[in-house]
């Protein structure tokens, strides 16, 4: 694989990433273009196949794994797989652009480890797991066991943030914005210097 840059964009659920990133790929000057994930899950609402995600059976996603077709994968609920295409982040590169992810922990570092020098991963931090909470209820999207679902697998994930280059408190959304744009862009540049590195 040749090409540009990966941005990992990583949060518990209702952190605020998803906002983030879809504010960031409005940004030209950043050059970016969104990976979209695979999953065995069915579409849900008006989701659409190669723009929401690449919806596949979970016999064909299996078939993918066995066959290494995958950058990254997991099983993050009992038969409910997400993983990133190996030829998705090729496509993008092929068309000159920095890839962008909006992607759990797990899958973000598994990206992280595999091209430490070309990813920034960046972790969206809730305010609290409260807050989480309230901005998971009030989508109105999901029952309430699958809310209490997501708690507490956000505490979970929460703990796995100082694995990542950069962790951004999403407090004030537009601070939260700003200080994305101003990462990706000093990292795209090659002038963002990472502690590991210092």
């Amino acid at each position: 694989m040749s090409g540009g840059k990966l941005l990992v964009f990583s949060a518990p659920s209702g952190s605020g990433k998803t906002t983030i990133v879809r504010h960031l790929l409005q940004q030209e000057d950043l050059n970016l273009e969104f990976s979209v994930s695979a999953t065995s899950r069915a579409p849900r609402g008006d989701e659409k196949h190669g723009e929401n995600y690449y919806f596949i059976s979970l016999k064909d996603f299996k078939q993918h794994i066995k066959q290494g077709d995958f950058l990254e994968w997991e099983e993050v609920y009992r038969d409910n797989f997400y993983g990133t295409l190996k030829k998705e982040v090729e496509r993008i590169w092929a068309n000159g652009k920095n890839v962008i992810f909006d992607i759990d922990v797990v899958g973000g570092l598994r990206i992280k480890k595999k091209y430490p020098d070309r990813t920034l991963a960046v972790f969206v931090k809730p305010p609290s797991v409260d807050e989480l909470k309230r901005r998971l209820k009030k989508r109105k999207t999901e029952s309430e066991e699958r809310i209490n679902m997501r708690i507490a697998k956000a505490s979970v994930e929460l703990a796995t943030a100082p694995q990542f280059d950069v962790i951004i408190e999403n407090i004030d959304l537009q601070v939260a914005l700003q200080k994305s744009h101003d990462l990706v862009s000093e990292f795209i540049q090659d002038k963002l210097q990472l502690d590991e590195e210092e």
